[in-house]
């Protein structure tokens, strides 16, 4: 934290710091606030939180209901150094961005094609602050957005080589509708929501309603699917009951021994998280049918 001439970057979660220090590069400092497994949903300030984001010289959080900590919600909200990259993406397109019940779908890093918007955002704010660094800045943007495009590329072959009538996913949270529209769906298919659901909401909160978890076993044997799949911060007992529950109802499921990262990318970059959601939800739905 100590000043070196670099500018400070504050990420609220790894996803956006994992994207500001490609961009940035030699000349910034990332430090991300949510680390680890850590929930973003419901994180509140800690010891020591306050002094990075005194010491930033620009805040990047998700936004969109994402950080929605009483104590961390209204600190972003109210300091000018803090932009919502997911409300940026909402006013340029918001047709894009997902409502359930009313509801804003934060997850927008869970299509890779939309989470370029984000890249491009972060590369303007920089240059603003920054001007001298602008050229530095688009360079590595240019770079980083043909990655992207190789990355969202692959996924969506990888996942359209799994028969449409197999292309069903149910995981631990609400996390993956972004996922399941750019990636499971047929193209243009109006109802692709219908290719993903989860017991627990957009954000897990580790009560589980048996009617949910009915609805997702329902969901599991309507379309023939026979595995759920475990996320790398939400406790395993989630999907565990779901495919014990549908064991005792005589219909056999299982849980995939390989995570999905959603709200956390576990030490992965974040183009080695999708690849590996891609490809785990590729094999284990081929192998499971």
């Amino acid at each position: 934290m100590e000043p070196n001439g670099k500018i400070k970057i504050l990420s609220t979660i790894a996803q956006i710091g994992d994207l500001a220090g490609e961009i940035g590069g030699e000349r910034v400092d990332v430090w991300t606030l949510i680390s680890g497994d850590l929930d973003p949903h419901s994180y509140d300030l800690v010891k020591g939180d306050g002094e990075k984001f005194s010491r930033a010289d620009l805040i990047f959080f998700n936004g969109l209901g994402l950080e929605h900590g009483a104590s961390l919600s209204s600190l972003l909200f109210s300091n000018e150094k803090a932009i919502s990259l997911g409300y940026a993406i909402q006013n340029k397109t918001p047709e894009k961005i997902i409502q359930k019940e009313g509801v804003f779908d934060p997850h927008i890093w869970m299509d890779v094609s939309l989470w370029e918007g984000v890249a491009e955002e972060i590369e303007e704010r920089l240059s603003l602050i920054d001007p001298e660094g602008a050229p530095y800045y688009r360079e590595k943007v240019a770079a980083l957005k043909k990655k992207m495009a190789i990355t969202h590329s692959y996924m969506r072959a990888t996942l359209q080589k799994v028969p449409s009538n197999q292309r069903f996913l149910v995981t631990s949270h609400d996390a993956f509708h972004y996922f399941a529209r750019a990636y499971l769906a047929e193209e243009g298919e109006a109802d692709w929501a219908n290719r993903f659901t989860a017991p627990e909401g957009l954000a897990p909160d580790g009560q589980l309603n048996p009617a949910d978890i009915r609805f997702a076993i329902d969901f599991l044997q309507s379309h023939n699917i026979r595995v759920v799949f475990p996320e790398s911060n939400i406790s395993r007992d989630v999907v565990a009951k779901i495919a014990s529950a549908s064991r005792e109802l005589g219909f056999d499921v299982r849980v995939c021994k390989e995570p999905l990262y959603g709200d956390s990318m576990s030490g992965l970059s974040y183009l080695e998280m999708m690849r590996s959601n891609a490809n785990v939800i590729a094999n284990h739905l081929q192998e499971g049918n």
